[in-house]
């Protein structure tokens, strides 16, 4: 699945309320600042309705990878009325946990769903506010199916060209509301 023509025109007028940082964290890093399109409750609104057209139907919840996947992960499960799981970062949740840990180009990350949130079989789209070389969505995937989930698609704000995201997940089913 890639964007429609709605959504990219969508993306397009939303790009405006995204500030580049550059050099931020650290030099040749090009930081997208998602707080200006947040700030705004009318880009915001638009962004969430754009998305809510990129997730399948028959998904049954939204889960949202820490952080900013929260913000907007909650609001996209409550404009489709359904319901929403966090994926954490490691030591964020008490027990008992899914854990799945992922290498990085600096080390390693693990991230957590509380056990039982999921029910097997249960149809899930991932979400992420940025897709860049894509190993924080794959272990997203990855855990949501360790945990007997049917992941129907990963949806992200916004998409970076040239970083790998989209062949990282493996011809899994991708959409974007922007492609930077």
């Amino acid at each position: 699945m890639s964007q429609s023509h709605e959504s990219q025109d969508a993306g397009a007028a939303l790009r405006a309320h995204i500030r580049d940082v550059p050099d931020y964290p650290s030099p040749g890093i090009m930081f997208r600042d998602i707080t200006p399109l947040l700030a705004s409750p009318e880009a915001f609104q638009q962004a969430i309705e754009g998305l809510g057209k990129l997730v399948p139907s028959g998904t049954e919840l939204i889960a949202g990878m820490e952080a900013r996947g929260f913000i907007f992960g909650a609001a996209l499960a409550m404009h489709l009325g359904i319901g929403f799981v966090p994926i954490r970062k490691a030591g964020k949740l008490p027990a008992p946990v899914n854990s799945y840990s992922y290498d990085l180009e600096y080390g390693t990350a693990t991230v957590e769903l509380r056990e039982g949130t999921v029910a097997p079989g249960a149809r899930v789209a991932l979400f992420d506010d940025v897709l860049a070389t894509g190993g924080t969505a794959r272990a997203g995937v990855a855990l949501l199916e360790q945990s007997g989930a049917e992941v129907m698609a990963s949806v992200f704000l916004m998409e970076l060209n040239g970083l790998g995201g989209r062949d990282c997940l493996g011809g899994r089913a991708v959409s974007s509301l922007m492609t930077l």
